[in-house]
């Protein structure tokens, strides 16, 4: 919900969850054929202190779950970029400090922008 608040923010529309992009990206910027990701640091192993929990219980599970996201995300960027569309991955882990926010913004500017 940070994110899009940010974005509508600054000024942009977007469409949530087109079903017949590959992934359903969260936010869809159909003109600027640009889409953006939100992912949860855990279930989808980013490098930071909360994706690299190993959980204690049902451990092998989780594992296979946690990578079979991963792999499903390769897939769905490279499906979107074969078709024209450009691919931004935003972290939660960049959405929980407000120090982070502004370089958040930074960037989606860029992205949208350019």
């Amino acid at each position: 919900m940070k994110v899009r608040s940010m974005v509508h923010q600054m000024g942009y529309r977007y469409r949530l969850h087109r079903k017949d992009l590959p992934g359903k990206p969260d936010l869809v910027f159909p003109s600027r054929r640009k889409v953006i990701f939100v992912h949860g640091c855990f279930f989808h192993m980013h490098d930071c202190p909360y994706g690299r929990v190993v959980p204690k219980t049902n451990a092998d599970f989780w594992r296979t779950k946690r990578l079979s996201n991963v792999e499903r995300d390769r897939r769905n960027v490279a499906a979107l970029n074969n078709d024209g569309w450009k691919v931004l991955e935003v972290w939660e882990c960049q959405t929980k400090k407000t120090e982070n926010l502004l370089l958040l913004k930074n960037n989606i500017r860029d992205f949208l922008g350019a």
